[in-house]
Order: structure tokens, then sequence, then C-alpha cells
């Protein structure tokens, strides 16, 4: 068994050298913000530090040396961005609970204007029920009279400034409220990010003690571990990856595709095909229809024969679809577009494997067309489907790389809308986040650690 290189060990865990004097501990419990946002800082500087020996040690030869320090760096990384999301956590949390607090404290104040508000106003009615005879005619005199319309005039003012009190209230209550909810969707990301990074460790974990006591045992050459390393990648391509309306490709024909567009945009390539893979979820769910009217739009779905009346956009999409279609050369009453989603109000009319419908197509064609350098994109290729993606993607933040930035993205293709929307659009980005992480860890990496 080959050992490792003092000077190779130097250098692939500086890193480990350095942790000495940083904060970045798993210890939060008693310590004040200001001191978490250090140990923040300290982990972010220790993420870092890892990641580039990670990419260091990729340029080194195989072996089983480089293998071993790879993983270490990998799930140092993971570990670190674990500590740096657990205290992100507990900041929020904090914040969670203040913001709430102080909800509370606005919610009482608006019930007690509400309150005090009903209590101005039987005050009030009760001095508007006087007639002018019932003033001549009653026991007071008229100063007293005159003073019950003071007493009116105070009351109406009164009234007024707590209309305009509470309406202030509640506008600030409104303002705490979204701030609230934002607060508990980066509160959410955090703790998915956290449970991906803890299995990143996982599975980096068994991939290096398989390692070791392979290397440590002698049972195998370290070519032979290449060799099985080798077979499996041939199977992960081999794997059909489903594709909404295009049938399906080879997951090396898929990730082929989404390399080439990450290199045009800088999306991560899994995310691209984490995206491709919910869209083929969902449309596994709503059926394929085909167009049985031109001139309205109608759609019927092809495993049901349900009618859609409501099955294309007649102005938004309909003549754009016509056109995409004649250009094309395709035939307008065989080619398969999205049904409607049944229970929601809304069109169906989307294209292709990343389920464009024509109005936002057609916006996109002259940065795939510029990215690609085809005149005449197609929606059902999927190589340009997969290009418009990441292009879609890359336009609402994906580029920036980051958990919240990518998942957001997410949201915002599958709806125009952040996460924080509403439920359904943020399990949207969720699905898609998980089903990223798992395209990486089972399929992309080992793909590209042979």
């Amino acid at each position: 068994m080959k050992k490792f290189a003092p000077i190779l060990i130097l250098f692939l865990f500086a890193p480990l050298i350095a942790k000495a004097e940083s904060s970045c501990t798993n210890q939060i419990a008693g310590k004040s913000r200001s001191q978490l946002e250090q140990e923040l800082e300290a982990c972010n500087k220790e993420i870092a530090q890892w990641q580039e020996t990670l990419n260091n040690t990729k340029q080194l030869s195989a072996s089983y040396a480089r293998d071993v320090a790879l993983l270490t760096a990998k799930i140092n990384v993971a570990l670190a961005n674990i500590k740096s999301k657990n205290i992100a956590i507990n900041n929020l949390s904090k914040d969670i609970a203040t913001k709430q607090s102080e909800i509370n404290v606005l919610d009482g104040r608006i019930i007690k204007g509400k309150n005090a508000i009903g209590a101005i106003l039987r005050k009030t009615n009760d001095i508007n029920s006087y007639s002018l005879a019932e003033a001549m005619l009653s026991d007071k005199n008229l100063s007293e009279f005159f003073v019950d319309i003071d007493t009116y005039s105070s009351t109406e003012k009164a009234l007024e400034d707590l209309f305009a009190e509470l309406r202030g209230v509640k506008a600030q209550t409104e303002t705490e409220k979204i701030e609230l909810n934002k607060k508990r969707e980066a509160e959410a990301a955090a703790k998915a990010a956290l449970e991906a990074a803890k299995r990143e460790v996982e599975v980096a974990n068994n991939q290096k003690k398989t390692l070791l006591a392979a290397s440590q045992s002698n049972e195998k050459t370290y070519g032979q571990i290449l060799a099985d390393r080798q077979a499996k990648a041939a199977q992960i391509r081999a794997t059909l990856f489903p594709l909404v309306d295009a049938g399906a490709i080879s997951f090396g024909t898929a990730l082929q595709y989404a390399q080439a567009a990450s290199d045009k945009t800088n999306v991560r390539p899994a995310l691209i095909l984490g995206i491709l893979q919910q869209e083929s979820n969902l449309g596994a769910n709503v059926g394929r229809c085909i167009i049985t009217n031109l001139a309205t739009g109608e759609t019927r779905n092809v495993n049901t024969s349900y009618t859609w009346s409501n099955g294309i956009h007649p102005t938004r999409d309909l003549p754009l679809l016509r056109d995409i279609l004649k250009n094309l050369g395709r035939d307008p009453y065989s080619t398969k577009v999205s049904c409607p989603v049944a229970g929601i109000a809304g069109y169906g009319g989307a294209m292709g494997p990343t389920q464009f419908i024509p109005s936002t197509w057609n916006l996109l064609v002259p940065k795939i067309t510029d990215a690609t350098g085809k005149t005449l994109p197609d929606p059902w290729s999927p190589s340009d489907a997969i290009m418009a993606s990441a292009i879609y993607l890359r336009d609402r933040g994906a580029a920036a790389g980051t958990y919240e930035a990518e998942r957001q993205a997410a949201c915002r293709y599958y709806s125009g809308r952040s996460c924080s929307t509403a439920r359904h659009i943020a399990a949207y980005g969720n699905q898609v986040m998980s089903r990223a992480s798992n395209i990486q860890l089972t399929m992309i990496d080992p793909l590209q650690n042979l």
C-alpha cells in the first residue's frame, strides 16, 4: 500500500493546522448575537479554505492518497457548512421569536383600539339621539346642553384620531408579518440546506471508509477500484432520464446538455437537471394534451380523452404557438403540450421538456440563439430546452450558486414569485433542491470522481 508523503499531507490539510485559531465551533448555547456573527464569519472562512483544498486536490494524479484527501476536504466543507447553518438557524429563531412578540403587542393594540372606537361610537350615538325638542324640554339648562355639544365635538375628534392610529398600527402589523414570513422562510431554507450538508457528510464518510478499508486490506488494487468506478459510471450514463413531451434520453446525454448550458450561464448542472426531473414528474401527474381547435385553443388529454376548453390562452399564447409549430414544421394536431392543472384556474399549453408557455419561450428565443447559434430553437428539442431552462434560472438569480439563491430561482421558475408567496410554491422549490442534491451526490459526483 502506498503511504502518504509528509509534504502532501501538510499541503492538503493546511486548514486543519489553522483550525486551532478558528472560532468556528458547534457551541452555540449562551453566546451573544455578536459572538455568533463572529463565529459565522470564521465558519465561512473555513469553508473557503477547505473548498480551496478540495479544488487543489482534484488536480493531483489519481491515487488512494488523492481520493482520501479529496473526501476529507469534501467532508470538512460540509461540516463547516453545518456549523454555519446552525448559527444562522439559531439567530433566525431568535429573530422570529422577537417578531412574533412585536406582532402580539401590535395585535393587542388593535383590539384595544377597536374596543375604544366601539365605546366612542356608542357615546356619539347617545348624543346624536337628542332631538331639538328633547333638548328644549329636558331638565338640563342651556349651558349643560352646550357642554354635551362640546363633548360631541371632542368625541368626534377622538374617534378621528383613533381611526388614524388604528390604520397606522394595522399597517405596521402587516409589515412585521411580512418580515416574520421572510424570517421563517429563511429558517426553513437554512434547515433544508443543513439536511443536505448532513447527507453530503454521510455519503462522503461512507465512501472514505470503503476506500480506506480497501487500501489497508490490499484486497483491491487502485486499478480495480477505478475499474469498479468506470462500470458504475457507465450504468449512470446509460440510465434513462425522463423528459416531458420528449420521451427519455440517457443521463449521460442530459448531463452533457446541462454542462453545456452551465458553461454559458454559470447555473449548476444538478439544479438544471433537478428542474427537468421535477417538471417531468409534474407532467406525469397532469397528463399530456393535443390541440383540437386551433381557433379557440381547445385541447384534449391523450390519456383520458378529457377536453379542455381552456387548453391554451387564446390571445396570449395561441397565436404564438401556431407560429412556432408552423416555423418548426410540426403537426399542430399531434404535437403535445401541457394540459391545464385540474382544480387550478389557468391554462395549459406549455411546450417540451422544460414546459415553457409560448409567450415565455418567445422572450427567451434571442438569448437561446445567442447561446447556441441556432436561429430557430426548438422547445421540444432536449438540448434547446435545457439551455432555455438554464437561461431562465440564471435570469432569476440561480447563478449566485447559494442554496437560497437556487431555491428562490426554482420557485420563480415555477410561478414567477418567491418561495414565501405560497406553500405550494415553496414546496416546488424544496422538491427541486432535494432532487438536485440527489442528482449531484448519486449521479454527477460518481462521474466526476473517476
